[in-house]
C-alpha cells in the first residue's frame, strides 16, 4: 500500500511550494509552462530530486526509505494539485471572476449587455475588492478578501462534483481500457522505472548520456542568458512572420515554429510509430488546407477552412469510437446497475460500479441545476455538458492508448462551439454570458485532470497500491490543491496588482480575464447568427476520423491514425511537430533494423533526454525566482 502518512505528509508539504513554483513561472513571469505539457515537468522535478534523496537515505538510514509506491503517491498528490492552479484552469478561473465588473464602463455598456446580470455568487463586482485586485492591495484586508468568499467556495464545489465526476467515470472505463483492450499508458512509464527498487534505470549508462544532452544543452543555454559571449545552442525558432513575406497564396501557411526541444523528442519516442508520423504529417495536411483555402479564395468567408471545428468533431469521433469498443462491457455495467446477471467484477475497484453510476447521476443533475442557476437553459446546459464530457473521455482515451504529450484543443469548447453553431442571436444574452462564465475549464485541456487520474490507477495497479489508498491520495490532492491554488493566486495578484508590469505578457490576469468578456462584449453587442458551415465542419471531422478508424481495423500497418488528426491542428503541435518528426526519423530505421528489443534497450536513453530536460530547466526557473533574475526558457 502506497498511501502511507508518511507519502501524504511529504506531499502536502510539496504541495504549497510546487503551487507558488507554477504560478510565479506560469503566470507571472512567463518562463516556464509546465502544464502545457502531458509530463509536468515540476513533478518530475521534484520526483527525481525524491529519488535521489531517497538513495541517500537508503544508504545512510536503511529500512527509513520511502518505498516506490510511496515516492509514486507523492508523485500522483503533486500532479492532481498542480492541475488544480494550472494555466487551463484556476490561473483563468481567477482573472475571470473580478473582469466584467472591473471593465464595464458607459462606452462598452457591458453593464447594461450583461455584465450586471452576471450571478454575483460567482463573479467579483466591489469596488474595493476590484481595486486591490489590479492596481495592488492587502488581500487580507476584510474589503478585500470579502467578496471573494461566495464565488471561491461555490466554485469549489462545481470543481469537486466535476472531479469525483471524472474519477467515477474512469472507475467504470478502467478494467475495460487497462485489461481487455490493454492499452500500454506509456506515460507511466518513466516515473515507474525512476522509482523501482534497485534503481536499475539509475544505474544505466544510457539513461545518463541523455540526460548530459538535454541538461549540457540547457546549461548552456542557460548561462548564455546571463553570459552572451557563451555560445547558445540553437534548439528554438519562433519567427511569426517567416511565411507572411511569401506570395499569396504561400503566406497562408502562417506562423510554422522549428524547435528540437529535447523533452520533446524524448516523449515523441514514446509514441507509435504510425501516431508519430500522423503528428507532423496532419500539421502540414491542415497547413495545406489554409494554402487551398487562400488559392481558391475562399478564406475570405469567416474563419475558413474550420480547423478548430474539424478538430473538436475528431476529439467527438474518437469519443465515439471508444464507447462503441467498450459497448459490451458499458452493457454489462448497465445489467449490473439494474440488478440483472452480468459477468460484472469491481472487486479491484476503488469504490463499486452501482455507487460510481449513482454518483455520476448526481453530480450530472448538481452540474444541469448550477448551470440553470448561473443563467444556461437546461436544454443548453444538456448539450453543454455532452460536448464536454465527450471531449474529456477522448482526451483521457488518447493520453491511455498513446502517451500524447499535447491535447489543448485551444478555444474549441463547448462555450465556443455552440455559439458558433447555433448563433449567440438565438441562444441570447443571459445563455451566451454563462457560457462566458464556464469558458475557464474549456480554454484548453492540456492539464486536464481526468487523464491523470487514470494513470494514477494504472500506476497504483503496477506498482501493487491499494486502489481505495490511490482514490484518497487524489481527493485530498484536489482539496489541497484547490485551496491552495485560489490562496496563492490570490495572493499574488494583490501584491503585485494585477493591471501592473510586474505581470509579463501575454500570459497575465488582463490577458486571461478578458478572453471570454470581451468575447462576449461582442457577441451582445453584434449578434450572430448559426453557421451551418461551422455544423459541417464538426460533421467533416467526426466523419474523417471514424473513416481512419474503421480503415485502421481493416488495414494492417495503415500509418495514419485518428489522434493525429484531431491533436494536430493545436497551438501544442505547432511547437512539438519537430521534434515529432525527429522522433519519427530516429525510431523508423531503429523498429525497422533492430525490432522492439533494440527500442527497449535504448529506451532509458529517450527517458534520460526527458529528465535532464526537466531537471537543468526547472533549476534554472528556481535560480531565477531565487535571484529575482530572467530565466532560461527551455518550454516551450
Amino acid at each position: 500500500m502506497g498511501f502511507t502518512l508518511r507519502a501524504a505528509v511529504i506531499a502536502l508539504v510539496l504541495t504549497g511550494p510546487v503551487t507558488w513554483w507554477v504560478v510565479q513561472v506560469e503566470y507571472v513571469r512567463c518562463t516556464l509552462h509546465p502544464t502545457l505539457i502531458s509530463l509536468f515537468a515540476t513533478s518530475v522535478f521534484v520526483l527525481a530530486l525524491l529519488v535521489a534523496a531517497n538513495a541517500g537515505v537508503r544508504r545512510w538510514l536503511p529500512g527509513r526509505e520511502l518505498r516506490p509506491a510511496e515516492l509514486l503517491t507523492v508523485y500522483v498528490m503533486l500532479n492532481i494539485s498542480t492541475c488544480m492552479v494550472s494555466h487551463h484552469f484556476l490561473q483563468v478561473l481567477v482573472s475571470s471572476m473580478p473582469y466584467a465588473a472591473r471593465f464595464s464602463t458607459p462606452y462598452n455598456d457591458w453593464g447594461a449587455l450583461f455584465a450586471d446580470r452576471l450571478p454575483p455568487w460567482l463573479t467579483v463586482r466591489d469596488a474595493v475588492s476590484l481595486k486591490g485586485f489590479y492596481e495592488g492591495g492587502d488581500l487580507y484586508a476584510p474589503e478585500n478578501y470579502g467578496p471573494w468568499l461566495v464565488p471561491v467556495a461555490c466554485w469549489s464545489v462545481f470543481i469537486m462534483v466535476l472531479f469525483g465526476m471524472f474519477l467515477c467515470l474512469n472507475v467504470l472505463l478502467r478494467r475495460q481500457w487497462t485489461e481487455r483492450e490493454k492499452l500500454s499508458y506509456p506515460l507511466v512509464q518513466l516515473p515507474v522505472a525512476l522509482v523501482a527498487e534497485n534503481a536499475p534505470l539509475l544505474r544505466n549508462r544510457l539513461f545518463w548520456i541523455g540526460f548530459a544532452i538535454a541538461g549540457g544543452i540547457d546549461l548552456v543555454n542557460g548561462l548564455h542568458q546571463f553570459y552572451p559571449s557563451i555560445p547558445q545552442i540553437p534548439i528554438k525558432t519562433y519567427n511569426p512572420a517567416m511565411f507572411s513575406s511569401l506570395p499569396r497564396p504561400w503566406d497562408a501557411l502562417g506562423w510554422v515554429p522549428v524547435t528540437l526541444y529535447p523533452m520533446g523528442i524524448g516523449l515523441g519516442m514514446l509514441l507509435p510509430l504510425d501516431m508519430l508520423f500522423s503528428c507532423w504529417f496532419f500539421f502540414w495536411v491542415w497547413k495545406g488546407e489554409f494554402v487551398i483555402t487562400r488559392t481558391l479564395g475562399w478564406d475570405a468567408a469567416p474563419q475558413m477552412p474550420y480547423v478548430p471545428q474539424q478538430s473538436v468533431g475528431a476529439y467527438l469521433g474518437i469519443a465515439i469510437f471508444a464507447l462503441v469498443m467498450a459497448r459490451h462491457h458499458l452493457a454489462g455495467l448497465l445489467r449490473h446497475f439494474l440488478g440483472r446477471p452480468s459477468d460484472v467484477d469491481d472487486s479491484e475497484e476503488a469504490i463499486s460500479y452501482r455507487a460510481a453510476m449513482w454518483l455520476l447521476a448526481g453530480g450530472t443533475v448538481f452540474l444541469l441545476w448550477f448551470a440553470w442557476k448561473a443563467g444556461m437553459s437546461l436544454w443548453l446546459a444538456g448539450a453543454f455538458l455532452l460536448v464536454f464530457f465527450a471531449i474529456s473521455l477522448a482526451v483521457t482515451r488518447m493520453r491511455a492508448e498513446m502517451g500524447l504529450p499535447a491535447h489543448d484543443l485551444q478555444a474549441s469548447g463547448p462555450d465556443a462551439l455552440l455559439p458558433g453553431i447555433l448563433g449567440t442571436r438565438t441562444l441570447g444574452t443571459e445563455n451566451a454570458a454563462a457560457l462566458s462564465l464556464f469558458q475557464w475549464f474549456n480554454r484548453g485541456y492540456q492539464s486536464h485532470v481526468m487523464p491523470f487520474q487514470l494513470e494514477s490507477m494504472r500506476m497504483a495497479h503496477r506498482t501493487r497500491r491499494e486502489g481505495r489508498g490511490t482514490l484518497a491520495a487524489m481527493w485530498i490532492a484536489a482539496v489541497v490543491g484547490t485551496v491552495l491554488g485560489f490562496w496563492v493566486l490570490l495572493h499574488t495578484i494583490y501584491s503585485l496588482g494585477g493591471a501592473t508590469s510586474h505581470f509579463a505578457p501575454p500570459i497575465c490576469p488582463l490577458h486571461l480575464g478578458g478572453e471570454p468578456w470581451n468575447r462576449m462584449g461582442a457577441w451582445a453587442a453584434y449578434p450572430t447568427q448559426g453557421s451551418p458551415a461551422q455544423a459541417l465542419a464538426v460533421l467533416a471531422g467526426l466523419a474523417v476520423t471514424l473513416f481512419l478508424n474503421a480503415v485502421r481495423v481493416q488495414v494492417a500497418g495503415f500509418p495514419l491514425h485518428p489522434v493525429g488528426y484531431a491533436v494536430s491542428s493545436s497551438w501544442s503541435m505547432h511547437v512539438l511537430w519537430m521534434p515529432m518528426f525527429v522522433a519519427w526519423l530516429i525510431k523508423l530505421p531503429l523498429i525497422r533494423y533492430g525490432g522492439l528489443p533494440m527500442y527497449r534497450r535504448l529506451l532509458p536513453l529517450f527517458f534520460g533526454l526527458i529528465v535532464g530536460d526537466c531537471v537543468v530547466g526547472c533549476a534554472w526557473t528556481i535560480m531565477g525566482l531565487a535571484g529575482d533574475l530572467p530565466s532560461y526558457r527551455f518550454f516551450p
